[in-house]
């Protein structure tokens, strides 16, 4: 790690997590981090950066730079049942996460079926941000429990799917089967007044190998079989749309196809979520003049390169010449390919011991505390004597 040419009370540390899935939203990540770094620096400026790539913790993340409250909207979950969503409004700017209306999370293990969920809950809260009379939605796309191309959001919008007999169908990937065309001409007028910025953490395209329903299905229950029905819907579905051209659009497979309706049908504009993030928390004016960044999430592996928070903090952080240190609960050895971006040290803040996946998940807030001690101390032993050491115990 770079020494500190100046006094250690003149350290500036910027925090700047991701959430710890089921463990710490970003916000008390960060804060854990910040109690480890005045155990061992009890004077450093420590500059809090809540973040998120789009995923968990996007809307909480987005809000608090923009002084917005968050508020509940009823909506329904991918399965059709009454949840309550969180949106953020702050002039006409609204901010939510698909995953409050249509995630995985918001499904039991036991209940999840991919080819009966759809995303009319993310259509209903788009109506809601409409009603409320914004013209700029920042939405983030991570954590889907569906594979419906974003037909159900589309349907919840005004347009109509239609079967070989022109009869209306669902749009859960079951009912798309029977898909033969698409009438959007009943598209809610008010969207042409609504500019919409995605906040994507891949980029996958819509079908194929490398698409939605072959990289993400198994992860939403999709047996083999699934998989090949899912990916032959969803070509269909861009076939029949009239916007085949977009389906190998970087990102059109992002939320189990929804990136593909939002740019096919709503000129939506996709880029990194953890860039959309960036900008609008104001990072890059955070780590500017810093001495060291601590970053992470629950888990980091060679897939975290592809548009993650870690990997995307790390190089805002490299281009102003400040180290990276990423903090997280599980490191794949594969994850050594994020010291090429501009990570100095990955730390895991797991003890060693083997325990059970909750109890894990409990102390994640004090390891990850003295994950971020044990990296001040050794920072600070290249940096002169530190202040008062008390005992963090081991990374």
């Amino acid at each position: 790690m770079r020494a500190h040419p100046r006094g250690l009370s003149e350290v500036k540390v910027v925090l700047a997590p991701d959430s710890f899935k089921e463990a710490m939203t970003a916000a008390e990540a960060a804060a854990a981090m910040a109690r480890g770094v005045r155990a061992v620096v009890p004077d450093a400026e420590i500059v809090e950066v809540p973040m998120s790539d789009g995923g968990e913790g996007f809307t909480d993340a987005v809000a608090a730079a923009l002084g917005a409250q968050v508020r509940g909207v009823d909506t329904i979950d991918a399965l059709g049942r009454p949840v309550t969503g969180r949106l953020a409004m702050s002039g006409g700017t609204a901010v939510f996460e698909m995953a409050s209306a249509a995630g995985l999370e918001l499904v039991p293990r036991h209940a999840r079926d991919v080819l009966n969920s759809d995303t009319r809950g993310v259509g209903r809260m788009i109506r809601t941000v409409l009603d409320a009379g914004a013209d700029h939605l920042l939405l983030g796309v991570g954590g889907s429990a569906t594979n419906d191309g974003g037909a159900g959001m589309l349907a919840e919008l005004g347009v109509r799917f239609l079967d070989h007999e022109g009869r209306v169908i669902g749009t859960t990937p079951r009912a798309l089967g029977a898909l033969a065309a698409v009438d959007d001409s009943g598209l809610d007028p008010r969207l042409d007044g609504l500019r919409i910025e995605v906040a994507c953490d891949v980029d996958n395209p819509l079908v194929g190998e490398h698409g939605a329903s072959a990289v993400f299905g198994p992860q939403k229950g999709a047996g083999s079989q699934d998989v090949d029905y899912l990916d032959a819907m969803l070509s269909r579905w861009a076939d029949v749309s009239g916007h085949a051209e977009l389906a190998e659009v970087p990102g059109a497979g992002a939320a189990g196809g929804l990136g593909f309706a939002l740019i096919a049908f709503l000129g939506a504009r996709l880029e990194p979520g953890v860039d959309l993030v960036s900008r609008t928390v104001g990072l890059a004016e955070a780590v500017c003049g810093a001495d060291l960044v601590l970053t992470g999430e629950g888990s980091v592996d060679a897939q975290t390169l592809a548009g993650k928070t870690p990997a995307g903090v790390a190089e805002v952080a490299k281009r102003h010449g400040v180290p990276t240190v990423v903090v997280a609960g599980r490191v794949r050895s594969d994850a050594e390919v994020l010291l090429t971006t501009g990570c100095v040290a990955l730390v895991s803040n797991s003890q060693g011991e083997t325990v059970s996946l909750t109890d894990m998940l409990c102390a994640a807030p004090g390891n990850t505390e003295r994950a971020a001690a044990t990296v001040m101390r050794l920072w600070t032993h290249q940096s002169g004597p530190a202040g008062p050491a008390g005992s963090a115990g081991p990374a």
